[in-house]
């Protein structure tokens, strides 16, 4: 499949748009340049509407809409559990990990382990988080973007992945995570619209012209297997997601490590201007996610009525594009390499605030902040080089990417968790049971998988959460308490909510209840 000449012409004009936005986004007021402050956090002035779009954009990308609705077209709306578990994560984020960290005055995730530890767990867990960043995400969005570029608009994959690149450093490199966060509210407006059009035009599809209710009517009734939200022992992809595992066990670990510890994820609201609008925007988050299956599942689903056949589940996406008429086409290609883009763009300024703040400026404490943020730029332009060079040698063999980076982060996500979880809770926790349950993570992850081969990834994630946690807690009462704490005490933090955060919070539990009530 190839774009028409006027579907190319409405994505130029969308990128030159985009370009345009950014670079009047990214004009510094200062006569020196923009501080670490502007650069990392965008001055700490985002609001509610701008946190709320740009956690999205940076969690809604190639892995997502390709990954996710490939497994859909797998193992069907289960796999949507990732997205709607999330929403009642944002909550929990939002009500008592945000009054944590905001409180701290913390730039990385890092930085606030250095407050509560020491330097020892704090460049642990950055250096851990570099190479995730680099060798899984970065890859895998680059990778998954450019077989989609490939399938939609006939461009060889690697041409594709070097556009992407060029792209999101022309519009992030110099602005920073302003230029990120603002420009993303554009990327979201635009997936949200192009992905639910994609969605009505699949389900009319399906029901070959008779309407969007008729098409996910004759989905539940010809694949109702692929309505089940909780999978039986019996399913073929039941390892993948075993049963009631995904209400009660592993994905609550891996949600709040990614929504409550992932520095591209939680620096959007590291930047707001209060805890109030940090609160408002993670909600807000809740609501667009709860949305997401429509956008990145549903196509996945209908690619199974209307292309059996496909050799590759990660191109029920792209295949689906299809549908579009000339012109909307472009639009929602555009949709897509906005996610795309945003993602790294993302990603990379979390990466170069990591290298800059966590690991840089300790060797060198003494530079000036332009020079800081100088080496940020360079570490932007470093890991983009490597990650597009690593990405199909890491990934070209995968058939299903996103289970594929589930399964990997899932070795040190259970110890993460339990880090934070505890270092944040228990004032006894010391640092050498903070780095043994890093190192136990891997270390029980991997022996298990050896051990207990079949036994599902998400209940592994589960079980190494427990032991980390049993570890942790006996390694730091056995070993001398610590004096080198120096994050602000949990008496001077206040959990107290405002009522619209809490009726938000209650109505996403409501919609949860009936959602899994209604495809249980």
């Amino acid at each position: 499949m190839k774009l028409e000449m006027f579907d190319i012409g409405v994505f130029i004009v969308y990128v030159l748009g985009l370009l345009a936005v950014a670079l009047y986004i990214s004009r510094s007021d200062k006569k020196d340049g923009a501080d670490t402050e502007d650069y990392f956090l965008a001055g700490k002035s985002l609001p509610w509407w701008a946190i709320g779009a740009s956690l999205i954009a940076s969690n809604i990308s190639a892995e997502q809409i390709i990954g996710m609705s490939g497994s859909g077209f797998v193992m069907g709306m289960a796999i949507a559990s990732y997205e709607w578990m999330a929403a009642i994560t944002l909550i929990l984020v939002g009500k008592y990990l945000l009054p944590v960290f905001l409180k701290n005055e913390i730039f990385t995730m890092p930085q606030y382990l250095h407050q509560r530890f020491d330097h020892r767990v704090k460049t642990t867990l950055a250096l851990f988080w570099l190479l995730v960043y680099v060798f899984v995400n970065l890859t895998a969005v680059l990778w998954l973007g450019g077989l989609a570029i490939e399938t939609v608009a006939g461009v060889d994959w690697w041409h594709g992945m070097l556009f992407l690149a060029a792209f999101s450093i022309a519009y992030s490199l110099y602005g920073g995570l302003k230029a990120v966060a603002y420009t993303d509210i554009i990327q979201v407006i635009l997936l949200i619209f192009g992905g639910l059009l994609l969605s009505y035009l699949a389900l009319d599809a399906v029901s070959q012209g008779q309407g969007m209710l008729a098409g996910f009517s004759k989905l539940t009734t010809e694949l109702p297997g692929h309505f089940d939200m909780i999978l039986s022992p019996e399913n073929s992809q039941y390892t993948n997601l075993p049963g009631i595992s995904v209400l009660v066990g592993g994905m609550w670990v891996m949600n709040i490590s990614y929504w409550g510890f992932n520095q591209y994820i939680i620096q959007r609201a590291l930047a707001a201007k209060n805890l109030q609008e940090a609160q408002k925007g993670i909600a807000f988050a809740a609501y667009l996610k709860l949305l997401m299956p429509i956008i990145v599942v549903l196509p996945g689903i209908a690619a199974v009525v209307l292309y059996p056949t496909l050799p590759n589940a990660d191109q029920a996406y792209p295949s689906m594009m299809e549908l579009m008429p000339v012109g909307i086409k472009g639009l929602v290609f555009a949709a897509l390499v906005a996610a795309i883009v945003s993602s790294l763009a993302s990603m990379t300024n979390s990466i170069s605030t990591i290298f800059t703040m966590d690991i840089y400026r300790p060797i060198k404490p003494d530079a000036s902040q332009q020079h800081y943020v100088r080496v940020g730029r360079i570490a932007t332009l470093v890991a983009l080089v490597i990650a597009l060079f690593m990405a199909e040698p890491l990934l070209g063999k995968f058939d299903q990417a996103f289970q594929y980076i589930q399964e990997f982060t899932g070795v040190f996500t259970p110890g993460i968790v339990v880090i934070f979880l505890v270092g944040m809770f228990w004032k006894k926790a010391t640092s050498m049971g903070a780095l043994s349950a890093a190192i136990g993570s891997a270390a029980f992850s991997f022996g298990l998988r050896m051990m207990w081969p079949e036994l599902p990834f998400m209940d592994r994630i589960g079980l190494v959460f427990l032991m980390c946690l049993a570890l942790m807690v006996l390694v730091s009462l056995a070993g001398k308490s610590e004096s080198s704490d120096t994050s602000v005490s949990l008496t001077d933090v206040s959990f107290v909510t405002e009522r619209s955060f809490n009726i938000a919070a209650l109505g996403v539990v409501i919609i949860l209840t009936i959602l899994y009530t209604m495809w249980w």
